[in-house]
């Protein structure tokens, strides 16, 4: 649905500047911008797919990821059409890449009421903006956080961290938690892979952090792209030294996909590896995602185990109602840790 778009401004020629995420389109009149989403109409930014739900479902908030934020409660997950990267491993890319593969983006309309009161409807205490990457669908998500904020509900985006400060300064105060995929540590392969650049993605964590958004970071790690030792250590120290240690990481395996079916799954040592440095480096929360074992959460001082998962369901919540370990009072980092227990 073609919808005005917000963070703009008309330039000379009817040109437009989208100030959307970090790559700052200048649009042409009747061109789009590299997200493929958003068109120039006479001098005014439109969104093609406000209210294109081509996601609507429950899934556990563990499956975002996220660890630390309301354990066990349900997520209701929102997606449309489009993304500004181009991922040559992209998990989703059958509807990320969407755009680019047809001109015609036909879904049914699905207004943000209609999410807010499903949402409602099947007990989500949060609704998640995932799959695809939520800041090229912004109006929408926007439009729906502020009915959600007033519903009770959480707003939750998973994301590649590529919008400007602009959109995190209009959004921030709905917005309540996000996960933000650091596909590298290296210049030059958000370049070469991905067709951005890695600076602002590091820049909207710190500011997420700095406007108390609940942050935890993922990166998928690929052999023989973003698997050197070195940079995984490089990339563990901004996590701790910018965003603080007590900022969950996860780590998650590669399966062949989209463009690079080449490339054989991530080796588990590898991702073991990684985990080591992540601790090493002084990370109180490291999580090994995409495998089917047991990824608990532990007290950083004493060790106990607090929050035992198998998959994305929690078989067991320790963690008191103050949101401390039980054995040694440390304060366990997040938000609503504790929910599962009082829920029961």
């Amino acid at each position: 649905m073609e919808h005005e778009a917000l963070l703009y401004k008309t330039e000379k020629d009817r040109a437009v500047q989208c100030f959307l995420c970090a790559h700052r389109c200048y649009i042409k009149n009747g061109e789009r911008g590299k997200c493929l989403v958003r068109i120039n109409v006479d001098g005014h930014l439109k969104t093609l797919v406000f209210g294109d739900a081509i996601v609507k479902h429950v899934d556990p908030i563990e499956k975002k990821p996220l660890y630390h934020f309301y354990p066990g409660s349900l997520a209701y997950s929102v997606a449309t059409p489009g993304c500004n990267f181009k991922c040559k491993w992209c998990q989703n890319w059958e509807i990320s890449q969407l755009p680019r593969m047809t001109d015609q983006i036909s879904i049914d309309y699905t207004s943000p009421e209609e999410i807010v009161k499903e949402a409602k409807r099947r007990k989500c205490l949060s609704i998640a903006y995932t799959y695809t990457e939520p800041t090229v669908f912004f109006e929408y998500t926007y439009a729906i956080s502020r009915l959600a904020k007033q519903e009770g509900i959480f707003n939750v985006y998973v994301t590649n961290g590529y919008m400007t400060n602009e959109m995190l300064e209009m959004y921030h105060p709905f917005l309540d938690a996000a996960n933000v995929d650091i596909k590298a540590f290296s210049e030059l392969t958000y370049q070469k892979y991905i067709g951005a650049h890695l600076k602002p993605v590091l820049e909207t964590c710190k500011r997420m952090k700095e406007l108390g958004i609940w942050l935890e970071i993922t990166t998928l790690v690929i052999p023989g792209i973003n698997d050197d030792l070195g940079e995984l250590a490089d990339l563990a120290s901004f996590i701790v030294n910018e965003l603080g240690a007590e900022t969950p990481w996860h780590i998650s395996r590669y399966y062949p996909n989209y463009e690079t079916t080449d490339i054989e799954p991530t080796p588990i040592k590898i991702l073991d590896r990684a985990a080591e440095i992540g601790q090493k480096a002084g990370l109180n929360y490291v999580y090994q995602g995409n495998l089917s074992l047991e990824s608990s959460t532990r007290c950083p001082h004493c060790h106990t185990e607090l929050i035992s998962r198998s998959g994305f369901q929690i078989l067991r919540n320790k963690i008191d109602k103050n949101g401390q370990c039980p054995v040694c009072d440390t304060l366990i980092e997040g938000v609503g840790l504790a929910w599962v227990k009082q829920k029961e």
